[in-house]
């Protein structure tokens, strides 16, 4: 496609292309989250018009800079870097079935998953406790 252009005219046009595509999804993630560009250019410690310059692909992100985004955004920077137009919604179990719940915990990670049911034992053990001290507390 670029065979007439000299090598360094490819990696520009290269990096022109990623970086606009990245400023892209920076821009309509922020816009989607309502966020001032002067509120991500202060969470990431550039001044507002340098800022302007990344949405608009004119200025590369330093690695730093990507990570205080992604965490800004609350997405990792792989899920930033691949943005498909796609935002992630926050998964909520309270409006789930018992069985929804149960499948949607399954696809974590096994250490997430021990410690999410660890909480779950020692809840229900409290709530043992709990009941068993006023039963006997009535009883007195």
């Amino acid at each position: 496609m670029f065979t007439n252009f000299p090598h360094n005219a490819k990696s520009c046009f290269n990096y022109y292309f990623c970086a606009m595509s990245l400023a892209d999804s920076i821009k309509n993630i922020r816009e989607e989250k309502h966020l001032m560009q002067k509120e991500v250019a202060t969470h990431i410690g550039v001044d507002k018009s340098t800022y302007s310059k990344i949405e608009k692909g004119l200025r590369e992100l330093t690695v730093a800079e990507l990570q205080k985004i992604a965490q800004l955004f609350n997405m990792t920077t792989d899920q930033l870097l691949n943005y498909d137009g796609d935002m992630p919604q926050e998964v909520v179990l309270e409006d789930k079935t018992a069985v929804e719940q149960m499948r949607l915990i399954q696809q974590l990670d096994d250490e997430d998953k021990k410690t999410i049911f660890k909480l779950i034992d020692k809840m229900l053990t409290n709530k043992k406790f709990k009941d068993f001290f006023q039963k006997n507390v009535a009883l007195m």
